[in-house]
């Protein structure tokens, strides 16, 4: 009784696939796939060197970019300065 055989795994399987349905899972698939590539992808492009000519471009002291809720894209950067209390 520790351990599920295949037929155990293929009973809560039917019974999922009943509960929700497959389209509602197929859905449930490719979001879940999207937001792993979208982790994977922001892991990549933490671990690249700084771009020089992008500092330059963009000095530390301009004003932060305020975008409206519902106008971000995944393509525009959103650029937030963080001020801490003293």
């Amino acid at each position: 009784m520790g351990t599920f055989s295949i037929w155990h795994w293929l009973i809560v399987l039917l019974i999922v696939v009943m509960i929700f349905g497959t389209k509602k899972l197929k859905n449930i698939g490719s979001d879940l796939g999207g937001a792993v590539k979208g982790f994977k992808d922001g892991m990549k492009d933490g671990s690249l060197p700084p771009d020089p000519s992008a500092s330059s471009a963009n000095p530390q002291n301009a004003p932060a970019q305020v975008q409206h809720p519902g106008t971000h894209t995944a393509q525009s950067p959103i650029d937030v300065e963080v001020k801490h209390k003293s």
